[in-house]
């Protein structure tokens, strides 16, 4: 009986070297996009992209999890996908908003905070196993920040030390 149950814990719909996978993706993902903020001496870098990409992923999965459960089989459960997306970017934009700050007449952060809520929308993707959608997204944001910033500093838009 304790074994059963013991079983019962450990036993997923998803399999569990499939959502090893989507951790990993997610974390992979979330470290390229953290790894530019890293070169830049960015206070969110690399790690903290890590986590966020891969929290999300864990929660696409929890989500996926859970409907699968037997005790919310029937009626007893409504699964929303809408309501895990809404949930993720409340939470990370409140968390990227921590990024930006007012000083001496200028915004600062702004970039950082939005690479975090596109870190989190990749690992969401990675964690639903949407991967394709999750190296696009990764890819996409890689051009921003560092592509589109070379030729910001080539135009003389930025200074090639100014702090974004």
């Amino acid at each position: 009986m304790l074994q059963q149950q013991i079983q019962d814990y450990f036993t997923t719909a998803i399999p569990f070297w499939d959502m090893g996978i989507r951790l990993a993706v997610a974390g992979l993902l979330g470290s390229l996009l953290g790894f530019e903020r890293e070169w830049r001496s960015r206070p969110a870098g690399l790690r903290t992209h890590i986590l966020v990409s891969i929290a999300c992923a864990v929660f696409a999965l929890t989500a996926l999890e859970m409907v699968k459960q037997p005790i919310f089989e029937g009626d007893t459960l409504r699964f929303d996908p809408i309501r895990l997306v809404e949930a993720i970017t409340a939470g990370v934009a409140f968390l990227a908003a921590g990024f930006i700050i007012f000083k001496k007449g200028t915004v600062q952060g702004i970039t950082t905070g939005a690479g975090m809520w596109l870190a989190a929308s990749v690992g969401l993707a990675a964690g639903l196993g949407i991967f394709s959608l999750a190296l696009l997204a990764c890819s996409g944001g890689l051009v921003v920040l560092v592509a589109l910033r070379r030729l910001e500093v080539r135009l003389d838009l930025k200074e090639k030390d100014d702090q974004d």
